[in-house]
């Protein structure tokens, strides 16, 4: 891609193109490193898209901040539904481990990789 990168005429949409790309390598071959992920995020964003549409709902939360952060909640909760969980009892549990869970093993807290630890009722 670099290689073709020199190729290309300064400015061009295929150099932006390929410039897009190249900033991004990491995240775009995140999957490589974890069978977990996905290549693309399609099908997610096709199922939060509701989620997403009525993001500008965040303009009446009060400030930018809590706009932000009613979507990374509401994010996170749609996330773990569409994994499979129950999102009242996905959220108890994280909410609860999280002041003596380790910072180096947060991924595991996520919707697709979550496991709850007690019995949920």
């Amino acid at each position: 891609m670099v290689a073709q990168r020199k190729l290309v005429s300064e400015g061009s949409a295929i150099a932006k193109a390929l410039e897009y790309s190249l900033k991004r390598w990491e995240a775009l071959t995140r999957y490589l490193d974890d069978g977990h992920v996905p290549i693309d995020n399609n099908w997610v964003e096709n199922q939060i898209r509701p989620w997403a549409i009525g993001r500008s709902n965040g303009l009446f939360a009060g400030s930018l901040r809590a706009g932000q952060r009613a979507a990374a909640i509401m994010s996170l909760l749609r996330s773990a539904q569409l994994n499979g969980h129950e999102p009242h009892a996905y959220l108890k549990d994280v909410l609860t481990r999280l002041p003596t869970h380790r910072a180096s093993d947060i991924a595991t807290l996520l919707p697709h990789r979550w496991q709850p630890t007690v019995a949920l009722g």
